[in-house]
């Protein structure tokens, strides 16, 4: 499934040396998703100390910590230990899964993006999903992890596809709305919650949904690749699929 690919006409030089036609080779595909990975790893590094001062605190942020809004989707639960028939493994599995899913998501979803683009959607859906937990989750009191905004990244990148009648993509995009009304219905798995040694903030994958949605509306990224200018040139007959 390949999303965003620029059109034959628009390939230049470098792209073809960049792995052509195939998006598995091609340092756009990957450049971002990778640099994201080596973020919220080395992020992992600080422990709680970084935990207690970059995470999503409700309290801190209305005392004028505003950052926290944006720097808690990249922080983590410390490790912790999970048992397997009989045996025992320790380790940073909250920081693993979110790990994986950017994998996940680059091998459904593989888009020639450039870089500010992937920052423009990391921030805006990290801001989108903070004051959503921040307005309509006054219960919340403090919120790390980046699976709110992988919700929204994931819904980016299946409905364009969907809507071209992709059935692999349909199919993951269905699967992505039925988990999202299963666990406002009956709440989150336990074994999850064991999975990450805490408590699973479901609210953050609602308004991670919601905001890539309406960031998709804004910025026309379901019907043709998205570009960083907010507002669109004309095309140009000469290089219709020109970026």
């Amino acid at each position: 499934m390949i999303t965003n690919v620029s059109e034959p006409s628009a390939r230049t030089a470098s792209e073809n040396s960049s792995g052509g036609n195939s998006p598995w080779l091609d340092w756009q595909v990957w450049g971002a998703p990778l640099a994201l990975m080596l973020l919220i790893g080395l992020l992992g590094l600080g422990g709680e100390p970084w935990i207690d001062a970059l995470r999503y605190d409700r309290v801190a942020i209305a005392a004028g910590e505003w950052w926290r809004l944006i720097t808690g989707n990249f922080m983590h639960l410390p490790g912790n230990t999970i048992e397997w028939q009989g045996l025992r493994f320790h380790g940073p599995f909250h920081l693993f899964l979110n790990e994986l899913g950017v994998l996940v998501l680059v091998l459904l979803c593989p888009e020639r993006l450039p870089a500010l683009v992937w920052l423009r959607r990391l921030l805006l859906l990290g801001l989108g999903m903070s004051l959503g937990l921040y307005f309509f989750a006054p219960q919340l009191r403090w919120y790390v992890g980046l699976s709110g905004v992988m919700h929204g990244l994931f819904l980016l990148g299946l409905l364009p596809q969907a809507l071209k009648k992709d059935i692999v993509a349909l199919g993951c995009l269905l699967y992505l709305l039925g988990k999202l009304g299963y666990e406002l219905y009956a709440g989150a798995p336990v074994s999850d919650e064991a999975a990450i040694g805490g408590k699973v903030a479901l609210d953050s994958h609602l308004w991670g949904a919601i905001s890539g949605f309406v960031y998709g509306l804004l910025f026309r990224a379901y019907r043709q690749p998205e570009r960083w200018a907010f507002w669109r040139p004309a095309p140009d007959s000469k290089n219709p699929g020109q970026l």
